[in-house]
């Protein structure tokens, strides 16, 4: 299931952000961002999808980890069924970071729609960018393919592009957790 290339890639860096960025859980423990040289490898490969630079100064990671934060309310919303506070965190993003659409070519690519900020730091940027890709999902009929992992003990956040839309984990390691202990469950009670 795509929504569109470039709403595509600026959802997974939201994704990306989100699940780098902000303390919680995941995969059963406690996590917390990771700091320093690591922190920036891990901000650039979020924003990896987007068309994002290997380059990214301490100041955009610091301003990222601020809007992953405000990413996160989308997600958390959608996951507990409220898509209406879902909405009005997306509204609130795109008239804070002012996206503007436009369209862009670069790289060989074909013309595409771009949502950048007005005031151009790349890190609001990206914040306008994501609030938009999140804006065409939550706009469309597929705004339940966004949500937080169902895993116990397991915070992180995804995009379900599958074609039956049935994805509820955030990453294959923790639907083989549950799995593994459902197994348990079920061998220990039958004995």
């Amino acid at each position: 299931m795509n929504f569109n290339s470039h709403t595509d890639g600026v959802v997974a860096v939201a994704v990306g952000l989100v699940n780098v960025l902000t303390h919680g859980t995941r995969r059963g423990r406690a996590y917390a961002p990771p700091e320093g040289e690591e922190r920036r490898r891990a901000v650039a490969e979020s924003l990896r999808p987007g068309g994002g630079r290997a380059e990214i100064a301490d100041e955009e990671v610091a301003e990222l980890t601020g809007i992953a934060t405000e990413l996160r309310a989308v997600f958390t919303a959608v996951g507990r069924g409220d898509v209406d506070a879902a909405a009005v965190q997306v509204n609130r993003l795109l008239e804070e970071y002012r996206a503007r659409p436009h369209l862009d070519r670069h790289d060989g690519e074909p013309w595409h729609l771009h949502f950048h900020g007005s005031d151009g730091s790349p890190a609001r940027d990206w914040a306008a960018s994501c609030a938009t890709g999140l804006a065409v999902v939550l706009g469309g009929e597929l705004h339940d393919r966004l949500g937080v992992c169902t895993a116990p003990v397991c915070d992180r956040v995804y995009v379900d592009t599958s074609r039956n839309g049935t994805r509820r984990f955030c990453s294959t390691a923790c639907q083989n957790r549950v799995k593994a202990a459902a197994f348990r469950a079920r061998s220990g009670s039958s004995g």
